[in-house]
């Protein structure tokens, strides 16, 4: 039934009935076998082997890129992925995003309204926000991916209302763009496409033969409509480093 649901994403996104009986049904869809973040706290969810499956698929999708060494490749692959469940977002809508963002992986690129790093955020307003929680230095390849994919999961769960699942990744990447109403950036709503040829060109080993709506759409929309379950018990370690 998942995989069908899946299939048939033209009939069915965005209608209450059916997304109130996915986020209840009593069998194991196989988004979650792949997506561990969505049914355990981020502390269990990285010691499963999906994590390490990620982790190196990540790694493998930078290499395959021919512009970082493989040391690199799996330093920016440990913290992305690392984020990614943390802040239950897919890993392969991370690289999507970074690459469109730099795709020279300059960690001290600047942009022309002062955004920085890999995932080009914009120090003025997230550092007050953020530099306790990850640190200040954004030209840090694995602070910046914690600012980049906390800011991305933040706006996956802030949508207003009762998106369906192809609104609600398409908005959060508008919102990660400063693509908001009356804003005048040329281009600034093929944002959202633009990440997704990325993601579909180079997210090779990352989504792993499936489709961007079962690779990205589909958990993105699940983790943002459902509680984190399983919290770990008091006094275990957070995974986030401040």
């Amino acid at each position: 039934m998942a995989v069908a649901i899946q299939r048939t994403r033209p009939v069915y996104v965005g209608t209450q009935p059916v997304a109130e009986r996915l986020l209840a049904a009593p069998y194991v869809d196989s988004t979650t076998v792949r997506a561990p973040w969505l049914r355990l706290h981020p502390s269990r969810a990285v010691l499963t082997p999906q994590f390490e499956r990620d982790r190196n698929a990540f790694a493998a999708d930078l290499l395959r890129t021919g512009k970082l060494s493989p040391e690199r490749a799996n330093r920016i692959a440990d913290a992305a992925v690392r984020s990614a469940y943390a802040e239950r977002v897919p890993p392969a809508l991370v690289l999507g995003v970074m690459m469109l963002e730099n795709d020279e992986f300059k960690p001290r690129a600047r942009s022309k309204v002062g955004a920085v790093g890999l995932m080009q955020v914009m120090p003025a307003v997230w550092r007050p926000t953020l530099g306790r929680r990850f640190g200040r230095d954004l030209h840090d390849d694995a602070t910046n991916v914690r600012y980049g994919v906390f800011i991305l999961g933040h706006l996956a769960r802030q949508q207003p209302g009762e998106t369906g699942a192809e609104e609600n990744w398409r908005r959060a990447l508008l919102r990660y763009n400063g693509c908001v109403r009356g804003t005048n950036t040329p281009r600034c709503r093929r944002y959202p496409d633009q990440v997704q040829r990325i993601i579909q060109r180079h997210a090779v080993s990352s989504c792993a033969g499936r489709d961007f709506w079962g690779c990205v759409t589909y958990p993105l929309w699940l983790g943002s409509k459902t509680e984190r379950p399983d919290l770990p018990p008091r006094g275990e370690a957070s995974t986030h480093v401040d």
